[in-house]
């Protein structure tokens, strides 16, 4: 029931409807003309709720206030969704240890962050004849950070890179 596709007060053009005041009770099948009058006795707008239902369910209510805690409700759900990012960390078959430390405290405060990480390894010319290294260097790198991610996706080659996806472990 979102405010964009509700009909009001003139816009209801319905003979008859099943109408429901301002504290839920109902006050049963009667003209339209009638309901708006009721409605407009009370300064408040008559808000079509069931359009589907014969005869159609209007209420009595204040539109504006009614559209403002939809648009809310709404606003609210959208602040409680997270979006993952995905961040990638490149290396070559050939890394240093300290580089090596240093990429594997990277990748653990992006998981910490609740991102995806993807590690990708990049072969320059001879070294594609040796992507067993590159693999050594994933496997390294999974051994530096155990026990904080989830493996998406293990380690294959796309062309001249391997890669594998990493999320962080979820918290029971």
């Amino acid at each position: 029931m979102s405010g964009k596709d509700l009909r009001i007060n003139e816009q209801i053009r319905m003979r008859e409807v099943r109408l429901i005041r301002d504290g839920n009770e109902q006050q049963g099948i009667m003209p339209t003309i009638e309901a708006l009058a009721i409605a407009r006795g009370q300064n408040l707008d008559l808000v079509e709720v069931a359009p589907q239902a014969s005869p159609p369910v209007v209420k009595i209510m204040d539109y504006g206030k009614f559209k403002f805690e939809n648009e809310k409700k709404v606003r609210d759900s959208k602040k409680k969704q997270k979006l993952l990012k995905m961040k990638e960390i490149r290396m070559q078959p050939k890394i240093d240890e300290h580089d090596m430390d240093f990429k594997s405290k990277h990748i653990q405060e992006f998981l910490g962050e609740g991102n995806k990480v993807k590690v990708t390894v990049r072969f320059r010319g001879r070294e594609l004849a040796h992507t067993e290294l590159g693999l050594e260097v994933l496997k390294d790198m999974l051994k530096r950070i155990e026990g904080s991610y989830v493996m998406d996706k293990s380690p294959t080659m796309e062309g001249r890179f391997m890669s594998m996806v990493l999320s962080p472990k979820t918290k029971k």
